[in-house]
């Protein structure tokens, strides 16, 4: 990353990916309220577009005397492991949907739950020191993915609950907003905050400020921005939800009666045939009582 395009592609690709689930679990819910299972990812979806982002031989070189990793290449080489753990969450998650595994859907929030540990450790151990303006905007997103986080793992055990399916969705589409935004405004010089400039320290885009004043308007700005964004990602997601409402109604829902077992006996009997035998008694004991009347 460190760029424009390195924040802006890898955004577009958590926007896709969120939207996409946020879509599914709006739709099942309004369907089959009642019967609403907790999808886990659709692994097709973040293969083809963890796949199309990943490049390590253009943006992760080696260096050709003793191929190793350069220092000025430490963060793209970071960057990468994010996307190929991704990549290989998807891969499995893929392959659980085909082969139906009675474990599977635990088993691909457990990877995605690991995916996100993975990106939440490298951005948190950053080899490269956020300061400043950086730090702010990186920062703000460590908080994000740790929602991300911790709503995967919730979805191991609340497998039915929407309310948990719906904010991972959310954090999942507001990081992809929120990478456009740092790589726009951190990255494109006329958007630079006053006091601030952008400049090119070891081979990688850096936005130092002149004073202190600078800095603190600079963040402060920086906040202004994710509590716009988050505001905007939420009216969004309530409209999403009233627009599938209309669109996608509750569907009927037939429900097996369950079989009643015999307390006394230990026979299984349906309630049908538990009818039928209460109505034969009660016709057994009319009969007796007319037979009382004759007499």
């Amino acid at each position: 990353m460190g760029t424009l395009v390195g924040h802006v592609a890898p955004g577009f690709g958590f926007l896709i990916i969120g939207l996409w689930q946020l879509f599914n679990h709006i739709k099942l819910y309004c369907q089959r309220p009642k019967s609403y299972p907790l999808p886990h990812h659709d692994g097709r979806l973040d293969l083809h577009t963890n796949g199309a982002l990943y490049r390590p031989s253009r943006h992760q070189p080696l260096d050709p005397t003793d191929w190793t990793i350069p220092s000025n290449h430490l963060h793209n080489f970071e960057h990468a492991t994010i996307s190929f753990t991704i990549f290989t969450y998807a891969a499995f998650a893929l392959h659980f949907d085909r082969v139906r595994l009675r474990a599977g859907g635990t088993l691909s929030f457990l990877l995605g739950a690991l995916a996100f540990a993975v990106e939440l450790l490298l951005f948190y151990l950053h080899s490269t020191d956020h300061a400043g303006v950086e730090w702010q905007y990186h920062w703000l997103l460590q908080v994000v993915i740790s929602v991300s986080l911790i709503t995967t793992v919730m979805g191991i055990g609340f497998p039915t609950s929407f309310t948990v399916g719906f904010v991972r969705s959310l954090s999942t589409v507001f990081q992809g907003v929120w990478f456009n935004v740092l790589g726009i405004m951190l990255y494109t010089p006329r958007f630079i905050p006053k006091g601030c400039s952008l400049q090119s320290d070891d081979g990688r885009l850096v936005v130092p400020c002149d004073d202190h004043l600078a800095l603190h308007r600079a963040k402060a700005l920086v906040n202004l921005q994710f509590a716009w964004s988050l505001i905007a990602v939420v009216a969004f997601s309530m409209w999403f939800y009233f627009y599938l409402a209309k669109k996608y109604p509750e569907l009927a829902e037939y429900e097996c009666l369950a079989e009643k077992v015999d307390q006394e006996d230990g026979i299984w009997k349906s309630p049908k045939i538990e009818e039928e035998n209460h109505d034969s008694f009660a016709d057994v004991g009319k009969w007796l009582k007319l037979k009382d009347l004759e007499r």
